[in-house]
């Protein structure tokens, strides 16, 4: 069979399609309709003569055939992009697609700055940003690397911390702690009230206090369980109780007298921001680009502090 360049995005249409699931999941990968998906494929089966999907309302499975093709043309496919890839090493500045998911507080603590200065540097890149709390598999959603908490970071992948270790702290408004009073040991969390925080992983996350030998966990009655840190600083800020969260996401509420410090003596030290990508594929000349940036950041932050 002779393939046309219809025949080559057709076959790029399926693997995207077997890789998602479901036609919604992957219209929206590929920002086209359904429907147009759904016509690609029934015109690629059409003209290989065999069935490659099971259809139905909500998903799609694989039939054999599916499953044989779907296997030789991701090997294919993957020779393809590396070859394509290797040409950035001729380049001055690399290009091509880079979507990374990251963690919302490395979002608004790490990126901002750093993404501005790469999107000028390197304005061939098409850099997608995904924030997102929720751990995922960053191979199989299509990402080229995830920025997590260290301890958070799956053991197959390389990993490559981009910031120092961050400090946890307990913090409310000074209207709560006037009603309430201020906790003079951990033991007093008990009588307050406290915002949990679902972690990636849907548990919730049990307060890390103190450390070295005097270290210690907490796992007080929440009055509210959240699943960002945004909302719970939000929720501190009104009144509403005592969050734990990364100190440099409060610090200037802190300065301006809008948060106070809760048991300071007991904040805790934490694993720095990394960023991970899988072990076995080529690395991207733009993800290392941007590996490299953010080191280069983060030395200066070191060094400034």
């Amino acid at each position: 069979m002779k393939l046309s360049r219809s025949d080559l995005g057709d076959l790029n249409v399926f693997m995207m399609l077997a890789r998602a699931g479901g036609f919604r999941k992957a219209a929206l990968d590929l920002d086209v309709s359904a429907s147009a998906l759904s016509h690609a494929l029934r015109g690629l089966e059409t003209r290989l003569g065999v069935r490659l999907i099971n259809r139905n309302a909500r998903s799609v499975t694989l039939t054999a055939a599916g499953e044989e093709l779907l296997s030789r043309l991701e090997a294919g496919f993957g020779e393809i992009a590396a070859g394509v890839e290797g040409l950035n090493r001729y380049r001055a500045s690399p290009s091509g697609r880079l979507r990374i998911n990251v963690l919302s507080d490395a979002a608004r603590l790490l990126l901002g700055p750093v993404f501005a200065d790469y999107t000028v540097a390197h304005p061939d890149v098409d850099l997608e940003v995904v924030v997102q709390d929720t751990m995922i598999d960053i191979v199989g959603e299509g990402f080229d690397a995830g920025i997590r908490f260290g301890g958070r970071v799956p053991e197959d992948m390389i990993a490559v911390p981009v910031s120092e270790p961050l400090l946890w702290v307990m913090v409310a408004s000074p209207a709560y702690l006037e009603i309430y009073g201020e906790p003079a040991n951990p033991d007093d969390l008990k009588e307050h009230k406290c915002i949990g925080m679902r972690t990636g992983t849907g548990a919730i996350y049990h307060w890390e206090l103190g450390n070295g030998a005097a270290a210690q966990t907490t796992n007080p009655d929440w009055s509210v369980v959240v699943s960002e840190s945004a909302l719970a600083i939000d929720i501190a800020l009104g009144g509403g109780g005592i969050a734990y969260c990364l100190r440099n996401r409060i610090a200037p509420l802190i300065d301006a007298g809008r948060l106070r410090e809760v048991l300071p003596t007991w904040s805790s030290m934490g694993e720095a921001f990394h960023i991970y990508y899988p072990s076995r594929r080529q690395q991207p000349e733009a993800l290392r680009t941007l590996i490299t940036m953010l080191k280069q950041t983060r030395h200066t932050r070191l060094a400034e502090s």
